[in-house]
């Protein structure tokens, strides 16, 4: 018995280790496959974070697009390259909605550059880029656009065709031949609620996880704000260079332009003409009928302007009712037809309550005429000018001159004054200027350089670049008045030289803070005179251009000096310098009182309409100031 169950108790032993080992065995089996499970979720939550880092990636790059200014297609080739190589699709593309005569179209603003693409570009006639693609009710384009909702279709062929309605099974075939586009997503994009167009990615997934439509959803939005921000940039930009009138370029972009079509020109040899156009008598459709009438002429040129002028041309409004166009590779022959061309739609076009209007055309040409940008621009305002002489609605060519004689003049007279130390500057600051003088630069900016310095000797808060301002500003007030080219030149040289007199006053009176006594404003007004006789008196060849100069400070009621003359007894000349000085005295800095904005320096000009100027002249003014603000 004792035998047996000594059997028994092994066998039980036995039995608890066998047990123990099961059990231990079951446990192991369970953290074994523990760590499996952990495993595989550790690698499903890196994939998911390295998907998630390159979503994070795609929409920085997004962001650094919005922030970059860059234009809008610009912007839209970053973003569709970037979700392209980050996320794994095998193309995405940007599809903008349209509209003209023939209905709703949809055309590709871009496109990532992978084989998709290459494929075809090979196969299709012509590139996807340059079709006009469909935009149908039945499309899956139209469906995501309108119901804004993200679709997904496994049907890439006909949503091909639904695009391109002439594609062939074929050209479908050769297109998706690699076999690894499995669907198409589209998702839909809208600016300013207002739908914008189509996202739309070729996946290798027929399947489309929710995280992935959360994400794309996402997506959508951030693009959306890229093209906003993008079409604002654009319109600004389009703003800063267009004149608000009449939709055609400024002058700002005007004379960009033209500097690099000279350095083209030059490169290649070839000539480019400029026509100038200017307005016939604007003033008297403004003074009988309004100014909201000779709004309409003035849009009537620029309308015309865009009908007549090709792609490569360009025309700008540079003020007024005067305008521009260069006609790139076109000789003086050429140019003569468009001119003419232009000037007769001008006088066909028929308009309410005005009726039929003209304008006096000159023309130029850049290695013809002149190789000089600045003479080439003399010589077009010559011709122009010369077409309003001899009585207007005509065309007129410009013939070559090899110096503009105004400029002339100026350079002269200062380069008198300067060498016979007429004026108490030191002589070392003369000597300098002479030496300016005498360089082969830009006539005219060395004129406005040494009128800027010497008017920084009496005034020391006047501001590099002024004088310039007011010769053109008092040009383009001179030319509403129809003032012929020869006095035009004379008010450029008064312009110049009309306050060089002060030179001659105590310059603590000039910079004085304090209001100025009886005696100290006699003495201020006698500069015009010193400027007049003491100055510029013993120079024979500006004789002509002293009486601008002596009446430039008298006002239209009589209240003026030194003369005491009123109304049209003083030279319109005269009373353009007036108020251009005015104006920009308004709106430097003073010692005696900040500066004015140019809007409120206008307003202080309106009060003095009919005492220091008269009503048309502050008119004209206030109009040409209000174009070049806009």
């Amino acid at each position: 018995m004792k035998f047996f169950d000594k059997i028994n108790e092994i066998r039980r032993k036995i039995s608890e280790v066998e047990s123990n080992i099961y059990s231990g065995k079951q446990d192991y089996l369970e953290i074994y496959e523990r760590n499996l499970q952990l495993e595989k979720e550790i690698v499903e939550r890196t994939h998911e974070l390295n998907v998630a880092n390159k979503r994070m990636l795609t929409i920085q790059h997004i962001w650094d697009m919005m922030n970059s200014a860059k234009p809008l297609v610009s912007v839209m080739e970053t973003i569709v390259n970037s979700i392209q190589g980050e996320l794994g699709y095998l193309h995405c593309t940007i599809m903008r909605k349209l509209t003209d005569e023939n209905g709703d179209y949809m055309i590709v603003l871009a496109e990532a550059q992978d084989e998709v693409i290459k494929r075809a570009d090979f196969v299709l006639p012509e590139p996807i880029q340059t079709k006009r693609l469909a935009y149908t009710k039945d499309s899956i384009f139209y469906k995501t656009l309108e119901n804004k909702e993200i679709i997904q279709t496994t049907d890439i062929a006909s949503t091909l065709r639904a695009i391109m309605p002439d594609i062939t099974d074929d050209m479908v075939q050769k297109i998706l031949e690699d076999k690894s586009v499995k669907s198409m997503i589209t998702i839909p994009l809208y600016s300013r609620e207002k739908p914008f167009g189509i996202f739309g990615v070729f996946s290798s997934r027929e399947d489309m996880a929710e995280s992935e439509k959360d994400f794309l959803s996402m997506f959508a939005q951030q693009i959306e704000v890229a093209i906003t921000i993008a079409d604002l940039f654009e319109a600004v930009k389009e703003q800063a260079v267009t004149d608000a009138l009449t939709g055609l370029y400024n002058r700002r972009y005007f004379e960009d332009y033209l500097k690099k079509e000279s350095v083209r020109s030059q490169r290649n040899g070839q000539p480019f003409s400029v026509i100038g156009i200017d307005l016939d008598f604007l003033k008297q459709i403004n003074d009988k009928l309004g100014h909201a009438y000779g709004d309409v002429a003035i849009k009537t040129v620029a309308d015309v302007l865009k009908q007549n002028a090709r792609s490569i041309d360009t025309a700008a409004r540079m003020g007024g009712e005067e305008f521009n166009v260069i006609l790139p590779g076109i000789s003086s022959e050429g140019a003569m037809i468009a001119a003419e061309r232009i000037r007769k739609a001008i006088e066909e076009k028929e308009l309410d309550v005005i009726g039929h209007v003209t304008a006096s055309v000159g023309v130029a040409t850049f290695l013809e005429h002149s190789d000089n940008l600045e003479e080439l621009m003399e010589l077009t305002d010559q011709a122009m000018y010369l077409s309003k002489r001899n009585g207007r609605n005509r065309v007129t060519l410009a013939t070559s001159a090899s110096e503009v004689s105004w400029q002339e003049i100026a350079v002269n007279t200062f380069t008198d004054i300067l060498s016979k130390h007429n004026m108490p500057i030191p002589q070392e600051l003369s000597n300098e200027l002479c030496e300016k003088l005498k360089t082969n630069q830009s006539q005219k900016e060395i004129l406005y350089s040494v009128a800027d310095i010497l008017t920084q000797t009496y005034n020391p808060l006047h501001e590099k670049g002024v004088v310039k301002s007011k010769l053109l500003t008092a040009v383009s007030l001179a030319k509403r008045f129809d003032l012929p080219k020869d006095e035009i030149d004379k008010l450029k040289i008064a312009i110049l030289l009309y306050d060089i007199g002060n030179l001659m006053l105590p310059k603590e009176l000039l910079i004085k803070t304090s209001p100025l006594t009886e005696e100290e404003r006699n003495h201020i007004e006698t500069h015009p005179i010193i400027a007049a006789k003491e100055i510029l008196s013993p120079i024979s060849y500006i004789q002509d251009i002293i009486p601008i100069i002596q009446h430039h400070h008298e006002n239209w009621d009589g209240s003026g000096y030194p003369a005491k003359i009123a109304k049209n007894e003083i030279p319109l000349t005269s009373q353009i310098i007036l108020i251009v000085d005015a104006y920009f005295a308004l709106t430097e800095q003073r010692t005696y009182r900040s500066k004015l904005s140019p809007k409120e320096a206008l307003e202080e000009i309106k009060k003095d309409c009919g005492k220091k100027w008269n009503e048309t002249l502050v008119n004209e003014f206030i109009t040409l100031i209000e174009h070049d603000l806009n």
